[in-house]
C-alpha cells in the first residue's frame, strides 16, 4: 500500500510543476515577446514481478505481456513554444518586431550578448537605441539629435533625416540559431545561448529564412488565454486525483492496522 502513496506523491509533485509553468505563461500573456513553456512527463522505471517474455512452464511458454508495476512519473523537461506571437501597432517609431526567425542582439553590461524577441526600444543620453533598460542594441545605432523622420526598412536599413538629407544610420541583422528552445532565460525579455541552441550566426533580414522587420509594431506574447487556463484545470483536476489517491491509501492502511 506503501507504494500506491509514492506513486501518488509523485503525480502531486509533477502537477505542481505543471501548475506553476502555467501560472508563468498566464502571468506573461501581455509580456511583450514572450514565448510560453510547456513541461513534458516521463513514466519511472518499472518494476519486474513477472519479466515480458519470462518462461513459465517447463514446455517453455512465454508470458506474453509480464507483470509490470509503474513507480510514477517525473518531470521530463520544461520547453519554449517559438511560435510567432501577433503584430501590435504601438505608434512607436523605435518599437520594432520581427516577423518570422530571428532574434536582436542585446550587449549587455559586462560586454557579454543577450538576445531578445522585444523590440520596445527607446533613446538614452547619448542617441543609442537602447533597450528599457538601457541596453544597447548591436549592431549600435544612434541617431542624432536633430534628425527626423526615423525609419527602419523591413530588411533592416536605417536612415534619418539630417538637416534635411536622408542618411543612413546602419543596418539591423538578425540572430540565427539551429535550436531556438535551447535558448536560456536570463529574464527582462532576454535570452542566453547554449550549447543546445547552438552559436548565434548573422542573418541579413529576409534572406536564408530570416525574418524581416516591422517598424511600429511590437510581438505580443504567444500564450493562448483560452488553451492555458483549460491546461490549467486539467491540471489541477489531476492534482486532486493524486490526493485522493493518497487518501484511499491511507485509509486502507488505517483498516489494516486495525484488523486482529
Amino acid at each position: 500500500m506503501m507504494q500506491a502513496l509514492r506513486i501518488a506523491a509523485t503525480g502531486m509533485h509533477a502537477q505542481q510543476l505543471n501548475v506553476d509553468v502555467l501560472s508563468n505563461n498566464i502571468a506573461n500573456l501581455n509580456t511583450t515577446g514572450f514565448k510560453q513553456q510547456m513541461p513534458t512527463f516521463n513514466d519511472l522505471v518499472y518494476q519486474n514481478q513477472i519479466g515480458v517474455g519470462a518462461i513459465t512452464s517447463s514446455a517453455g511458454n512465454l508470458a506474453p505481456t509480464g507483470l509490470q508495476v509503474g513507480l510514477g512519473v517525473s518531470v521530463g523537461s520544461v520547453y519554449k513554444l517559438m511560435k510567432q506571437g501577433n503584430l501590435q501597432n504601438t505608434g512607436n517609431q523605435f518599437d520594432l518586431a520581427v516577423s518570422g526567425r530571428g532574434f536582436f542582439r542585446i550587449t549587455m553590461p559586462d560586454g557579454t550578448t543577450a538576445y531578445t524577441r522585444d523590440g520596445s526600444f527607446q533613446l538614452n543620453q547619448d542617441g543609442q537605441i537602447v533597450t528599457k533598460d538601457g541596453y544597447p542594441i548591436d549592431p549600435a545605432i544612434t541617431v542624432p539629435t536633430n534628425a527626423t523622420d526615423f525609419t527602419v526598412t523591413a530588411t533592416g536599413t536605417v536612415s534619418a533625416k539630417v538637416n534635411n538629407v536622408v542618411t543612413q544610420l546602419g543596418t539591423l541583422t538578425l540572430a540565427m540559431f539551429t535550436n531556438e528552445a535551447g535558448l536560456e532565460n536570463i529574464g527582462n525579455n532576454l535570452y542566453r545561448e547554449t550549447e543546445a541552441s547552438s552559436a548565434a550566426t548573422d542573418a541579413t533580414a529576409g534572406e536564408n529564412g530570416a525574418g524581416t522587420f516591422s517598424q511600429n509594431f511590437l510581438e505580443t506574447s504567444n500564450v493562448d488565454a483560452i488553451e492555458s487556463i483549460t491546461r490549467l484545470i486539467t491540471a489541477q483536476r489531476a492534482y486532486e486525483l493524486n490526493s485522493r489517491v493518497i487518501s484511499t491509501a491511507d485509509e486502507m492502511l488505517t483498516t489494516l492496522t486495525q484488523l486482529r
